[in-house]
């Protein structure tokens, strides 16, 4: 059914026959097999979006880390259970491993909504994750543009969320960078990132000369080659990079730590004496 893929795959029966599709096409499409009823009330196609499918069949709102997810933001860990939002305060959900989030949003949902808006998935991150953790998805959501930092600031978070909106920033092009420029902010000098040296964008840079590349978990081939010629382009123009593995960020943070305080130790940080 056309009118049932422009609304993604799946959709209330009484919106498809308010936008004009004749209830005798659901059911010949029915009898076809073309389409399935997950609920009553709802209209699926078969190769439907099994989350939305299941939100529609438990009467549940996607959202928090698992809509994060959806929407490709970066995060630190797997969810071990599903995240949705209760559609109302009232409401029963007898679906046994989920984790449910009550609260009250932001932006009032609107009725039979399968996924949450972007400002109530960061608000629920924000009240569910540890800091770090939710952090780095909204830091994600701003990098990828699915939201504005004038509009979250508008809105009625709670106070963990406020705390997250005051630390995060839009640059981050990784979890990663996130991770490493907020665990640097105790640092009595300047800590800025994405600063473009050549027309290549560097991860971090501290002070005037040091410079801070971040890997991610599969930094090999022709990537690496060409992050290796950056670092020696940048020495010879007289900047010290120390590059990070992921799981120097992830795993072993001392260690990383170390190697940034003893290059700040030696003044590498510095630009060139007059």
């Amino acid at each position: 059914m056309r009118e049932l893929s422009r609304s993604g795959g799946l959709e209330r029966t009484a919106r498809l026959i308010d936008r004009g599709v004749p209830r005798r096409d659901i059911e010949r499409s029915l009898a076809r097999g073309t389409v399935f009823r997950p609920v009553k009330g709802w209209i699926a196609l078969r190769d439907a979006d099994a989350g939305l499918v299941f939100a529609a069949r438990h009467h549940v709102t996607l959202s928090c880390v698992t809509q994060a997810r959806r929407l490709g933001l970066w995060s630190m860990d797997q969810p071990e259970s599903l995240h949705v939002a209760a559609p109302n305060p009232g409401a029963k959900v007898r679906v046994a491993g989920l984790r449910v989030h009550w609260a009250r949003p932001p932006i009032l949902r609107a009725p039979y909504l399968l996924v949450d808006p972007i400002e109530n998935v960061l608000a629920h991150v924000a009240e569910c994750q540890p800091r770090e953790a939710a952090l780095v998805i909204w830091e994600s959501a701003l990098n990828k543009r699915e939201v504005d930092v004038l509009e979250l600031q508008t809105l009625p978070l709670r106070r963990s969320a406020r705390a997250i909106l005051r630390s995060c920033t839009p640059f981050s092009d990784s979890g990663l960078e996130s991770l490493v420029c907020s665990r640097l902010r105790w640092l009595p000098v300047p800590v800025r990132q994405q600063v473009v040296v050549r027309g290549r964008r560097l991860d971090v840079l501290i002070g005037e000369r040091l410079v801070v590349q971040i890997d991610g978990a599969t930094h090999t081939g022709t990537q690496r080659t060409s992050d290796i010629a950056l670092d020696a382009e940048l020495i010879k123009m007289g900047y010290r990079v120390v590059r990070l593995a992921y799981e120097q960020v992830m795993f072993r943070w001392e260690e990383a730590q170390g190697l940034i305080l003893a290059a700040i130790a030696r003044g590498e940080h510095l630009g060139p004496r007059r």
